[in-house]
């Protein structure tokens, strides 16, 4: 009785443990970081994309610094004698990081939003290669001579 309670639940253990690393994570472009004129030559970011990308770039800063200042004062100024403190300071410290992270995927997507299905079929194209998940948008369609090819 118990080879057979082992052999069935062992494929059920064993595709849990596959799937929990086969999901990729999110495909991010990181315009915050240095990479941004990669970004531009990669996906051929006419005029428009890379005022947009720009101005992106300077709110993402602002809100970045401003995130990063916060942590910093948080580790500077929270009690961390107790294992509770700790605990406390990590859960604060969590919710600080999943804002970074969320300003930064705000700012991608918003970048997306401004590719065209060429631009946007190159983004996901990477990111497949790359085992990463990518943002989901609605390509535009340009009607004007700054379509990027």
């Amino acid at each position: 009785m118990y080879t057979t309670i082992r052999k069935s639940v062992f494929p059920l253990v064993l595709s849990l443990f596959v799937s929990s690393f086969i999901i990729a994570q999110e495909c991010t472009l990181d315009i915050g970081g240095k990479n941004g004129t990669m970004v531009i030559d990669i996906f051929q970011l006419n005029e428009k994309q890379q005022t947009v990308m720009e101005e992106l770039r300077g709110e993402l800063e602002i809100t970045t610094k401003s995130l990063e200042d916060e942590i910093q004062k948080l580790f500077a100024s929270h009690p961390q004698g107790t294992e509770a403190e700790l605990i406390t300071l990590s859960d604060k410290y969590k919710i600080l990081k999943e804002k970074l992270v969320s300003a930064s995927r705000e700012s991608d997507k918003k970048l997306l939003e401004t590719f065209n299905q060429k631009q946007y079929e190159r983004y996901k194209s990477l990111c497949y290669e790359a085992v990463r998940e990518p943002i989901k948008i609605t390509p535009i369609s340009y009607k004007d001579s700054d379509t990027p090819e």
